[in-house]
């Protein structure tokens, strides 16, 4: 059945009226453009109707769109501007201006596309493109702890894309040690990002491609940086020796480093070792970590800054985290996670992370459950509950259920009835569960 006409609201929308075809039939064709992109109608028709953007968009996405309507989708999404019968021969609705106070997005679009033609027209690639590319690296990894991921997904796959295009020519060493390095750290992005999707088959996989280009760059910073990035995901998936066993391998490159990623190595391990019931490797490696501090001197990652370094708060939260896992340490937890509560209460500290946060809130309601404090447990969450969907990533789904967990084995279930309601609200639409 023809879709009934109205006043198309995008380019889009327009051109799908044109082909008289429904959503549904669109997005079943749509993965015949490029195999690895694919849509659902009811993400179709928002697109279609102006009610999300392009953030997000992957680079298969994007290919697909070009090849079913022969235009970008940034073009198609534009307002869509009737042109007036009155007006003489029919011109090409691509040329119809959009509404008045698109200047800024007009000018976006054509920045990056001035740096794609930029980064992949020339036949090598220059000081100056390596350069560009650090800094949208670097962008990123400061962006990712304080930014929902739906803003800055298709902006980490579209700089992936163009690393990996670069990297598919031909590179003079200093360049493609460079280049290397970038999609090495782009790529571990990505796998925090299939992580927080509650995806750790694709987080594996981003992380061993980025271990492979680590490799190439033969850094050992990134390396050990890596190893703990497949600890957290080991750690979420509830796999906890094998975050132990990626934390100790991190460890061994963390020795020929000084940077922060020598004190998340222990303290990832510690957090592991808590999960398995292990009370005195957890406490030693906690200890470890706050001896690394001692020697740390900031090294090439820790210079992107962001997601890439590893700070003091970060420090608390990860203690916090492992020792609310032993009843015996029930006190010790709950000063770790105080500390950490109060480090990361300003949001205008370059260090704030509102995943890390949350993460505090959560280990410090832990802990108030372990000394039958409901009260103080529920004061604890509430700030966590105040996060909107397209902030639930994985690991902090996982924080507040472990509080459900505490809550309920320890018989005060009947005594928190309304935090646990809240809990399971709060649960029930995580990020992953969101149209994309």
């Amino acid at each position: 059945m023809a879709r009934t006409r109205q006043e198309p609201r995008t380019l889009l929308e327009f051109l799908i009226q044109q082909r008289d075809s429904t959503y549904e039939e669109l997005a079943g064709e749509f993965s015949q453009h490029d195999q690895r992109a694919a849509i659902s109608a009811r993400h179709l028709g928002r697109l279609a109707r102006g009610e999300r953007g392009t953030t997000g968009a992957t680079p298969a996405t994007r290919r697909a769109f070009q090849a079913m309507f022969g235009k970008p989708l940034d073009e198609l999404l534009r307002p869509w501007t009737p042109v007036l019968e009155t007006a003489g021969p029919a011109i090409d609705s691509a040329l119809a201006l959009p509404h008045t106070g698109n200047e800024r997005s007009l000018l976006n679009m054509a920045a990056e596309r001035a740096r794609r033609f930029a980064m992949l027209t020339s036949e090598t690639t220059s000081a100056e493109s390596v350069d560009q590319l650090r800094e949208d690296v670097q962008r990123l990894a400061l962006a990712y702890p304080q930014r929902p991921l739906p803003e800055i997904l298709g902006d980490l796959a579209e700089t992936q894309d163009t690393l990996f295009t670069l990297l598919e020519r031909r590179q003079g060493p200093q360049q493609s040690r460079q280049l290397h390095f970038l999609a090495s750290v782009t790529s571990g992005l990505l796998a925090k990002a299939s992580h927080d999707l509650a995806d750790p088959h694709s987080a594996m996989l981003q992380a061993r491609t980025a271990v492979l280009c680590a490799d190439r760059a033969d850094h050992n910073g990134l390396r050990a940086w890596l190893r703990g990035l497949q600890s957290m995901v080991a750690y979420w998936a509830g796999r906890h020796a094998e975050a132990v066993r990626y934390a100790e391998m991190g460890m061994r490159f963390a020795e020929h480093t000084t940077g922060t990623t020598s004190v998340w190595l222990p303290v990832s391990a510690a957090r592991a070792y808590a999960a398995l019931g292990n009370a005195e490797k957890t406490l030693d490696s906690v200890h470890a970590a706050e001896d690394a501090w001692t020697r740390v001197e900031p090294d090439e990652m820790d210079e992107l800054g962001g997601i890439c370094t590893f700070n003091q708060p970060r420090t608390l939260y990860y203690a916090a985290d492992a020792l609310a896992w032993l009843p015996a340490e029930a006190e010790q937890a709950q000063e770790f996670a105080q500390r950490a509560v109060s480090a990361y209460a300003d949001r205008t500290d370059p260090a704030w992370a509102f995943s890390d946060q949350a993460g505090s809130h959560a280990d410090l309601a832990v802990a108030r459950v372990a000394a039958r404090n409901v009260e103080g447990a529920a004061e604890a969450l509430a700030p966590v509950f105040e996060l909107a969907p397209d902030q639930r990533i994985n690991g902090i789904v996982h924080s507040v259920q472990r509080v459900h967990r505490a809550l309920t084995q320890s018989g005060l279930a009947g005594d928190a009835h309304e935090v646990i309601d809240q809990i399971e609200d709060f649960t029930g639409t995580p990020l992953r569960a969101l149209p994309r």
